[in-house]
């Protein structure tokens, strides 16, 4: 079986590009992984999700050990078999879930109990117990169980939960036993403070992993403050292993993440921004909700490479929105994805030309301008 490698390809200032490979493919970097929650990418076909060009997946632990239950999705053949996607997926380990959603949980050493926020049903999640349902699920990425705080908060208490995360990593390395053809990432944690950061990744580096991921971030801070942790933590992080900031973001979030050396992402905001009537272009956002856009037979972008942003007009797309027809949903939240993946590809090529920063400047000189500057 191929095992998981990270390969850097090129490099241009502090901005990476490179290739992981799985064994279900491979990955190129930077990337931008869509979210499917809850085994599927909302309003989305697999096929439809592929060919925006994404090459890999994020499943939620919690809500999949919810509901349908890991061990109903390993019987019927795994997380790819169910949900009909042969690339990779990696899955988060629940533990942001369970902070941010569930009922009456309790944390101590051991891990985290707490009522389903579904039936109130009672659960146990521990490091162990984690690693076990993304075995289970079949992820080719599994994610170390940690605790994920929101910001601001009092120092005392960002470093307690840095050092529990740093304890439950040790768990999660032993429990996850090199299993053949997965990763193990780690997650550093410390929230805005530097020198917890800082010791974060060298507790993780002394322990060993395939990946290490940024957690802990857009959970309420600007996102001044969000790159600034970027600046300090990515010099601290292995050259030769990938960078995945998790939960992250907007357009203009992936851009400054990646000229500060992060490979990879996740985020819902293109589906959901696509369900609330809200179109990622080059020009930047377009709200489709607006009512100037009730006469306006232009397509989104006749100069995109995805044809649904040159077949559907303003107004068809307004009429869509504004009478919350399913289609709506569809049809943008597709346009979102292929614009998420047209950035990445834009920003790996930029890379390996050496103009990443001309890249950078032009991108975000077409989000300033908007889309009333084509008229």
């Amino acid at each position: 079986m191929i095992d998981f490698t990270f390969k850097k390809t090129a490099q241009d200032g502090v901005a990476r590009r490179g290739v992981m490979k799985t064994p279900r493919g491979n990955i190129q970097t930077p990337a931008f992984m869509p979210v499917g929650t809850a085994a599927t990418v909302k309003a989305l076909y697999p096929e439809q999700v592929r060919q925006t060009g994404a090459e890999i997946l994020l499943g939620n632990t919690y809500h999949l050990m919810l509901r349908p239950g890991a061990e109903r999705i390993e019987k019927l053949g795994g997380l790819h078999n169910f949900m009909d996607w042969q690339l990779p997926i990696l899955t988060d380990s629940g533990g942001f879930q369970v902070m941010s959603l569930a009922n009456l949980r309790k944390l101590n050493e051991n891990g985290v109990t707490f009522r389903s926020h579904i039936d109130g049903s009672s659960h146990e999640l521990t490091p162990e117990r984690s690693i076990e349902i993304q075995k289970m699920l079949d992820s080719d990425i599994i994610m170390q169980l940690d605790e994920c705080i929101r910001l601001p908060a009092d120092i005392d208490e960002i470093e307690r939960a840095m050092q529990l995360s740093l304890r439950w990593a040790e768990r999660s390395k032993k429990e996850f036993d090199d299993a053949p053809g997965r990763a193990l990432f780690a997650i550093v944690q410390g929230g805005d403070n530097n020198d917890l950061r800082a010791l974060s990744a060298a507790g993780l580096k002394n322990i060993g992993f395939h990946g290490y991921a940024v957690g802990g971030l857009a959970v309420g801070e600007p996102q001044a403050t969000m790159f600034s942790v970027l600046d300090e933590i990515t010099p601290h992080l292995p050259e030769d292993k990938p960078r995945y900031l998790m939960g992250v973001g907007k357009p203009d979030d992936l851009l400054g993440a990646v000229e500060r050396g992060i490979d990879m992402f996740d985020c819902v905001h293109p589906t959901r921004a696509g369900r609330h009537g809200h179109a990622h272009t080059r020009f930047g956002v377009i709200n489709l909700k607006n009512a100037r856009h009730k006469d306006d037979p232009r397509p989104l972008d006749e100069q995109s490479p995805n044809p649904n942003c040159r077949r559907f007009s303003r107004a068809y797309l307004n009429h869509l929105t504004k009478t919350e027809e399913i289609l709506g949903a569809m049809i943008l939240s597709e346009v979102n994805l292929s614009y998420y993946q047209e950035l990445m590809a834009g920003m790996r090529l930029a890379i390996e030309k050496g103009r990443f920063a001309d890249f950078a400047a032009q991108t975000r000189e077409g989000w300033a301008k908007g889309d009333l500057a084509a008229l």
